[in-house]
């Protein structure tokens, strides 16, 4: 076995096939394969069903995954330490995001990380739900993530370093029923229409909880794909309960935001797997600390 085999092995998991994995890595299909094939004679268990052009995973291949990213990393951690990546003068940096944290905090921290490490690729992995990213820094897919939660973190597995707060507000067209500038009680969402996310997210876990109280409003979509919500806010289709972390680009686009009431946020962490970090990810909490 050898780290190549193993980094082999990860992309295609993380393509979902063969052929993808070997686009992905600029290598041809049969050398992949040949080095899968030495893999599983070496570990003396298949790691894949081959299913037409799929590739499905067996329980060997499914215990392989967190040891094989673990190798990977160290490797990346051995490689990172030395030579011009240890100056961030190269490299890259993974991190997990859910999507309104991909919009803040996680688009200020990286700009003022690029702007001090600009030879330094950023590379982020889109989670929605808290479990998501947690898993992908757990597991080592990820160095960091961003992560948000109704309450504190409570998550084994990772570290929490820096901490924010997120506002929940109301996204509306211009034309919609309330006044800019005034807050809305969320009683006063009962008989309209909202855009949701899918269930396990902080965003839908708050609309939920507004139901649970009694207020009753009608879901005109529900989406996993947050860069829908504005448009279809604007086209009049509903409004949508978001973080603050869309203000900005939500009234640049023409939407009015307005504050709820009584006030409720989602808890925003950003976590770090517990094994020893690159020179990029420690440098990335350094500058975390600073915003």
């Amino acid at each position: 076995m050898d780290v190549r085999q193993l980094e082999y092995f990860l992309a295609i998991v993380d393509s979902g096939g063969f052929n993808r994995a070997a686009a992905a890595l600029y290598v041809s299909q049969p050398s992949l394969s040949q080095a899968m094939q030495a893999l599983e004679r070496d570990l003396g268990s298949d790691l894949f069903h081959r299913i037409g052009r799929r590739a499905v995973l067996t329980e060997a291949g499914t215990a392989l995954i967190e040891p094989a990213r673990a190798a990977v990393r160290s490797l990346e951690l051995a490689r990172a330490s030395v030579g011009t990546v240890s100056t961030l003068q190269g490299g890259a940096l993974d991190i997990a995001a859910m999507p309104s944290q991909a919009v803040q905090p996680l688009s200020g921290l990286i700009q003022r990380f690029a702007a001090r490490y600009p030879d330094v690729v950023v590379r982020i992995r889109a989670a929605f739900t808290p479990r998501d990213v947690v898993e992908l820094v757990r597991t080592g897919a990820c160095e960091l993530g961003v992560v948000a939660t109704p309450g504190a973190l409570a998550e084994r597995g990772v570290v929490t370093h820096r901490t924010w707060e997120q506002r929940f507000v109301l996204v509306t067209p211009p034309d919609g029923p309330f006044p800019a500038g005034v807050p809305v009680n969320c009683a006063a969402l009962s008989g309209h229409r909202l855009i949701v996310g899918q269930r396990g997210t902080g965003m839908r876990m708050f609309v939920d909880g507004l139901r649970h109280q009694g207020i009753e409003f009608g879901i005109a979509v529900e989406s996993e794909h947050r860069v829908s919500i504005l448009p279809l806010v604007l086209d009049g289709v509903g409004f949508a309960v978001v973080t603050e972390a869309w203000r900005e680009l939500a009234e640049r686009a023409g939407a009015w935001v307005l504050d709820l009431e009584p006030r409720a946020a989602l808890h925003v962490a950003l976590v770090s797997r517990t094994a020893e970090l690159t020179p990029a990810a420690r440098a990335c909490l350094e500058v975390a600390a600073t915003l």
